[in-house]
């Protein structure tokens, strides 16, 4: 899997100066564009918008420095329509514009590019099972609410705080499966992983009840699912987890993720320092 990783960042790098498709990086990869993303993501630790965009500004910003072609050749060459979006661009990653950077021969940012290599610790072990699940239906309350990728989400915890204890009674006693008690859920991310780019977060059930008029419903489809454990200090636990998931299982095991709900379910100590977490990822058999 690395290997074919590999060759899609060697495909990113041939063709910055031009329109670089998420599905064709999949293709080269030989996994679905869904999880090529989510994998990219976890991996690198930005969206891959986000690298193709600071690598092809990191080329573009070397050309601006070390030549004297016109800017807005530079700018179509690396597909912004003006001369004015290449310099809101430009500006963003290197803190001043086009024009000026050529004037002073100022000090800019570079993107390295990236690559990716096995590092072979074996130190600890993943606790996971594969589970086929009938349909059910989560019920609860939900919430739009920005992406964040580092530190707490202002958004999440004051939906969290808003849904009040009674509520969340009123949903635990729905729960009727696994994962038993109140779960939080992502689910319907836009975009492609970006900073501030909007998901449905769900505080609530696992049901097959019917849903009470009052409270949100989703009709989730029989899948196959991953189940990760983890024990350890919260919320470290779940947040570790998570990563773990997707920088070290997938990259080992012939499955890769598919589009879903992600569900995760932390049993906290009395002190709050401690968790039991375990996280849901609707999966599929990888066929490459």
């Amino acid at each position: 899997m690395l290997e074919r990783l590999n060759q899609a960042m060697d495909y990113i790098e041939s063709n910055l100066d031009r329109q670089i498709e998420g599905a064709e990086l999949a293709r080269i990869a030989v996994t679905s564009e869904y999880h090529f993303r989510r994998l990219f993501s976890a991996l690198a630790g930005i969206p891959l918008s986000e690298y193709v965009r600071r690598r092809r500004l990191t080329v573009a910003g070397a050309e601006v420095i070390a030549g004297s072609e016109p800017l807005l050749d530079i700018a179509v060459r690396y597909g912004y329509g003006s001369g004015e979006a290449f310099a809101r661009a430009f500006r963003a990653v290197h803190g001043v514009g086009p024009g000026e950077a050529r004037r002073t021969g100022a000090a800019l940012q570079s993107q390295a590019r990236m690559s990716f290599r096995l590092i072979v610790e074996g130190s600890s072990t993943m606790r996971y099972r594969i589970v086929e699940k009938a349909e059910f239906t989560l019920v609860g309350r939900k919430a739009r609410v920005p992406l964040v990728h580092e530190g707490m989400n202002p958004a999440i915890v004051d939906f969290v705080r808003g849904v009040g204890q009674e509520a969340l009674d009123r949903i635990e006693r729905l729960s009727d499966q696994e994962p038993r008690g109140v779960v939080n859920v992502s689910d319907n991310l836009s975009g492609s992983r970006e900073e501030g780019a909007e998901l449905d977060y769900w505080v609530g059930a696992v049901t097959g009840a019917d849903t009470p008029a009052d409270l949100d419903s989703l009709a989730v489809p029989a899948g196959t699912w991953a189940v990760f454990e983890s024990s350890g200090p919260f919320p470290e636990a779940l947040q570790y987890l998570w990563r773990d998931v997707f920088t070290q299982w997938f990259p080992s095991n012939p499955y890769r993720s598919r589009p879903g709900p992600e569900i995760s379910a932390a049993r906290v100590s009395s002190d709050g320092t401690q968790a039991d977490a375990e996280l849901w990822i609707p999966v599929e058999h990888d066929t490459a």
